[in-house]
This record gives C-alpha cells, sequence and structure tokens, in this order.
C-alpha cells in the first residue's frame, strides 16, 4: 500500500519507519517542498520516497502530521479529497515541540475539525496518545504488543488503520467515535502519554 505523510517530522518518521518495516511504501511531504527531505529519506531507506503535499494526500491512506497551528492552511492547500483515509496524529497544542500551549477545542476532538477542514476524506485518529519514542520504539516487546488506540466514525476506513496497525505489531484497541474516543486518547484525555502493553505473543 501507499501511505503518504503530510509533514515530515519526528511524528512522521516515526510513522514512517514502522509502516516500512511492514512492507509498505511511504511517501513524504511538508511545506518546503521533495527537495528538502532528500536527508530524511535517505536515512529510511528503500520504500521512502519524497513527494509534494498533493502527491502525498493523494495515496490511499494518509498521515496528518502537522502542528496544531499550522493544520489549516496544510489542509488547505489540498485539492479536494476523494475518499482517502485521513489518519489525524495532532493534538491541540500551540507551538512547537519545547514550548507548548494547550489550544482550545471546546467540547470537540481535534479529528473532529480536522474532518470539517478535509470534506470527502474519511478521518481516523490514531497515535494521540502515543509520544514519539514509542511510536519510534519496536512495538513488541518480550511479546507483548503495545496498544495502539483509534477512533473514527467511519467503520470501514478505522477497520483498515486496525488492518495496518495490526500488521506493524501493535494491538489496537477501539475507543468509538471521532468525538468520544478522541477526546479519551488525545492531549489532555486519560490515555494521553499512556504506554500500554497486552500480553500473548506476537508472530508475523
Amino acid at each position: 500500500m501507499q501511505i503518504g505523510t503530510i509533514g515530515a517530522g519526528d511524528l512522521a518518521q516515526a510513522f514512517a519507519k514502522q509502516v516500512l518495516k511492514a512492507g509498505h511504501v511511504v511517501k513524504l511531504s511538508n511545506s518546503r517542498g521533495p527537495n528538502s527531505l532528500r536527508e530524511i529519506v535517505n536515512r529510511l531507506g528503500p520504500g521512502a520516497a519524497a513527494a509534494t503535499t498533493e502527491e502525498a494526500a493523494a495515496c490511499e491512506m494518509v498521515l496528518l502530521a502537522v502542528t496544531w497551528d499550522s493544520v489549516r492552511e496544510a489542509l488547505a492547500s489540498l485539492p479536494k479529497w476523494k475518499n482517502q483515509i485521513l489518519i489525524d496524529g495532532v493534538n491541540p497544542f500551540h507551538g512547537r515541540a519545547g514550548d507548548f500551549t494547550p489550544a482550545g477545542v471546546g467540547n470537540l476532538s481535534t479529528s473532529q475539525l480536522v474532518a470539517a477542514l478535509a470534506p470527502g476524506a474519511r478521518v481516523v485518529k490514531a497515535f494521540n496518545h502515543m509520544i514519539v519514542a514509542n511510536l519510534e520504539a519496536d512495538p513488541v516487546v518480550n511479546g507483548a504488543r503495545r496498544v495502539a488506540f483509534i477512533s473514527a466514525d467511519d467503520d470501514d476506513a478505522k477497520k483498515r488503520v486496525e488492518t495496518l496497525l495490526d500488521n506493524c505489531g501493535y494491538s489496537v484497541v477501539d475507543l468509538g467515535n471521532l468525538r468520544d474516543g478522541g477526546l479519551i486518547q488525545q492531549a489532555g484525555g486519560p490515555l494521553a502519554g499512556r504506554d500500554f502493553f497486552e500480553k500473548g505473543e506476537y508472530r508475523k
């Protein structure tokens, strides 16, 4: 499967490492263009490619991995979505690493706002609870599988992301819809930053 990323920072690179190991192809993009991604792509190795944001967004599955303040601009610059799955990995913080300020999103999850900004996309919330170091680490430790939470309003899209994460080695837990499940796992929710494992040997 071809998977795109909108954003090519730490989150996108950690995600790319896991899906590349599972045998997929990743097209990374950022606001500065493909030429700025050569070093990252070379470091990730075979299966990774630099792309424009339009090319990345055209993939059947796309990870949104930009800062919260960049979400609106990043999505506004893209062509109309045509039923692609958009994985929302964004948490509601202003600023960048080391200078975070919580963003007010009212009674909504970030993914509900992302869905409103990306009509035509099927939004699935994932990786919001997981710090980058845990996403980058091996999902299977001593036979136990790291838990990955997902939420979505579209059951088929959620199932496809669940399958992807299961193939990567994660134990996937469905938290329900974008609002209720999203609020539980995103920054400020009770699962944010926690690292859970499920016992039981994993055989790929």
